[in-house]
């Protein structure tokens, strides 16, 4: 008895069975829909989140992290690596040569990037280890010129552990053209698979065998590879470290090297964010025409409120009522479903896939075989106040329709 005029009527409105059944019908439509449009961006988020999770898992995984290096290699590698791990934000360091060519096998070729490693630091700050599919990460042995591959250059090229093939490197010479190409024998000792672009890309040497490729000193190395525990701080961390270590150092990171696929990813998940942001805004644009025809159908209602002393504001604020309780309900029944759905996403695809004998995701054609999700309390926050906010600014006008109604109408309807 003590609840607001507008409040207590505009809930009535909505509980009341009303006499056009159709008025109820839109009515439901519009919570429906609302529901559906916030359960829908809940969930897609959830697994947009959960993809670029994973492949930041497995490309960072494989990646540095970030990378200190002087301008010529230096055989004081361990000692610089000891300090790097005692440095603020680095978890560990291991030593990394880089290198480009060309690999060739049988006339056919390929570009790939080149990692020259020590087998005995490298799973500290790789998921390499845990990604081999043939061979074993101690079979790089220096002088042997082994080489690991990736599934996607394997598959491509027909290659087997024991394979050999040619690794060809530029180098800049004073011939005609200014490069000579240098040619190297490697030996097939492992296959590795992260299901990414890198399968296709990335080989890795021992780190010797690439320093007597560059013709450099056997133990010198390009410089040290850092595995941070924040990566968003990796910048600031290598230019710190890059600074204690001597003027001459310098410093890259994985926003440099990988910063561009990131950044495409982050822009694809905002625009489908805008895209399915619609189907919240059809359901609010039902909202609109589920109050004008209640408007219509209580016109005469709303007359006799006025002639009993009722504001406009008040008889606004009725159907402001109304149609934010749609709103409330409808956002309330997609987030809940919608936090169901995100966090069961992966048994409900796996059930379907079930259901119908077909593999959704092959690990034969796609890089990721599941559905990974990552629902994120912000999402939610994020879906449920734009849900809320467009259903509230869609009951502005039929409100304010409603209180242009004069109590001399009544005598009309009566």
């Amino acid at each position: 008895m003590f609840r607001p005029l507008s409040l207590y009527i505009g809930s009535r409105y909505t509980r009341a069975k009303r006499r056009n059944h159709y008025i109820s019908f839109i009515s439901l439509s519009s919570m429906i829909g609302l529901a559906l449009g916030v359960l829908s961006m809940i969930v897609v988020l959830s697994v947009m989140n959960g993809f670029q999770r994973e492949m930041s898992a497995r490309i960072l995984g494989l990646v540095p992290h970030a990378m200190v290096f002087a301008p010529e290699p230096s055989t004081q590698w361990l000692s610089q690596m000891k300090r790097a791990e005692q440095a603020p934000g680095v978890v560990a360091a291991a030593p990394l040569t880089e290198l480009e060519g060309m690999l060739s096998y049988k006339g056919a070729m390929q570009p790939i990037q080149v990692h020259g490693i020590d087998p005995a630091y490298e799973p500290a700050v790789s998921i390499i280890g845990s990604r081999l599919v043939a061979g074993e990460l101690e079979d790089l042995e220096p002088g042997r010129f082994g080489v690991i591959v990736g599934l996607m250059t394997a598959r491509r090229f027909g290659l087997s552990v024991g394979d050999k093939l040619t690794l060809i490197v530029p180098e800049a010479s004073s011939a005609a053209g200014g490069v000579t190409p240098r040619l190297q024998r490697l030996t097939v000792v492992g296959v590795f698979k992260v299901g990414a672009e890198l399968d296709g890309s990335l080989a890795m040497i021992h780190r010797a065998d690439a320093a007597r490729i560059l013709r450099w000193d056997e133990q010198a190395v390009e410089g040290i590879r850092l595995k941070v525990d924040d990566l968003y701080q990796a910048p600031v961390i290598a230019r710190n470290l890059a600074g204690a270590l001597g003027e001459t150092f310098a410093a890259n990171d994985w926003t440099q090297t990988q910063g561009s696929l990131f950044s495409a990813m982050k822009m694809e998940k905002t625009m489908i964010g805008l895209l399915l942001m619609l189907i919240i805004a059809v359901a609010a644009f039902n909202i609109i025409a589920t109050l004008i025809m209640v408007v219509a159908d209580k016109r005469a209602d709303i007359a006799i409120l006025r002639t009993l002393g009722a504001t406009p504001v008040q008889v606004m604020a009725v159907f402001v009522v109304q149609g934010s309780i749609i709103g409330f309900t409808g956002t309330l029944l997609g987030g809940v479903l919608g936090v169901l759905m995100a966090l069961n996403v992966s048994e409900v695809v796996g059930w379907l896939e079930r259901l119908s004998g077909q593999a959704i995701f092959s690990s034969d054609v796609y890089f990721i075989s599941t559905l990974p999700s990552e629902l994120r309390g912000s999402d939610v926050a994020l879906v449920s106040i734009a849900a809320l906010a467009m259903s509230f600014l869609a009951t502005l006008y039929p409100a304010w329709r409603a209180a242009q109604t004069s109590p001399a109408e009544a005598l009309r309807y009566e």
